[in-house]
């Protein structure tokens, strides 16, 4: 018999980070992990995962496709913390290194159902000229060493970044 008044409720994300625009750049792969609250606790599925490769369609919007499939289901007894998922996407420079080309998050839909969500993604930018030019020639560019930052509110205000264009899933599938 179920209980009267329950102390968890449940919330499962199912689908996929399907696509992405990202026109100056080819041969990217994408990270994703979900940041939530103390009381939020995975009780199946995957926190993190990590992509393959892929290039550039051949059609006109040049669409890079993973279709990445995401699966996780978390329990809280408080909607605080309210999970939401980071998107990481790396790709080559110049030099060969990997470089991150655009960091976004979004929090999980709150209502069930088919949901489909565009994240803005963006990169950190140096804030000094000198920095740029010693990051180039290093080949080693700003990038969080932690990309649960993305998600988290504290210290924004000191960060410098460029818009690097939208992480576009694609119209026909869910990205959850």
């Amino acid at each position: 018999m179920a209980a009267a008044n329950p102390t968890v409720f449940m919330v499962m994300v199912n689908g996929q980070v399907e696509s992405g625009q990202f026109p100056e750049f080819n041969d990217l792969y994408c990270k994703y992990c979900f940041v939530y609250g103390q009381d939020w606790v995975p009780t199946a599925g995957l926190e993190e995962g990590i992509s393959q490769i892929t290039s550039k369609s051949q059609d006109i919007h040049r669409t890079l496709v993973w279709n990445f499939p995401i699966d996780i289901t978390f329990k809280s007894t408080n909607p605080y913390g309210w999970p939401q998922i980071v998107i990481s996407v790396y790709g080559p420079d110049v030099f060969g290194n990997d470089v991150v080309r655009g960091y976004g998050a979004v929090h999980v839909p709150f209502i069930p159902g088919r949901h489909k969500r565009t994240i803005p993604m963006f990169v950190p930018e140096s804030t000094s000229k000198l920095q740029k030019l010693t990051s180039w020639f290093m080949g080693r560019r700003p990038e969080y060493t932690d990309p649960k930052l993305v998600a988290q509110g504290e210290g924004r205000e000191a960060l410098h970044f460029w818009e690097a264009g939208p992480f576009l899933p694609a119209a026909s599938r869910p990205l959850w």
